[in-house]
């Protein structure tokens, strides 16, 4: 039974991409959240892999959480039939409730906005802010380029000791939520374990 994981925010497209195999991905990713009893919080649109993700967390019965600026309802086109829609007034307020309303994030392929909301959560954990799993959904290979810019950037020292990016890679979309839960189990392990060692 899953205690440690209750939402994971999902970043990806607003379209869905020219490789089928994306559409497939937020498919499976989405029914796989709904069986195992985990809500999504998302950008609350319709479009695009997003839409796509969301309708089968709904259509399998699970829970959704849209979040979307007031200057996007119209052009991302609001999911309404979510169980919760929280419209923000601007892009700040809405990653800031994304990030509250979340346990884990997870990045499925996407544009300069899902790369934008990926490398957020990733800088805010490397400097330590948060210990939330973040989970890059490598679909056939999508992330590639950015993974190599993440080497170049340990090379040239500008990633070094004390400053470690904290992502897990899963190339295979059914492998996502057991590694979300995984992750959030051990962290949540070593937090209890710090915990009680701080008592004595």
């Amino acid at each position: 039974m899953n205690h440690t994981v209750e939402n994971i925010c999902v970043y990806c497209g607003s379209g869905t991409g020219r490789n089928p195999i994306y559409v497939d991905a937020a498919q499976t990713l989405g029914r796989g959240m709904a069986e195992a009893g985990i809500g999504l919080v998302y950008g609350g649109g319709s479009l695009g892999l997003m839409g796509e993700i969301a309708r089968t967390v709904l259509r399998h019965g699970g829970r959704v959480t849209g979040i979307i600026p007031h200057f996007l309802t119209s052009r991302e086109r609001m999911l309404r039939d979510v169980q919760e829609l929280v419209v923000t007034k601007d892009m700040h307020e809405r990653k800031k409730l994304m990030f509250e309303r979340s346990d884990a994030f997870v990045a499925l392929p996407g544009g300069v906005g899902t790369l934008e909301e990926l490398v957020e959560q990733l800088t805010w954990s490397q400097l330590g802010q948060h210990t939330k799993p973040i989970v890059l959904g490598d679909i056939d290979g999508f992330w590639q380029p950015l993974l190599a810019l993440f080497d170049h950037m340990r090379e040239e020292a500008f990633i070094r000791p004390g400053l470690e990016l904290h992502v897990t890679r899963v190339s295979e979309v059914r492998d996502i939520v057991p590694t979300v839960i995984d992750l959030a189990g051990r962290r949540a392990s070593v937090a209890e374990e710090t915990a009680l060692s701080a008592k004595f």
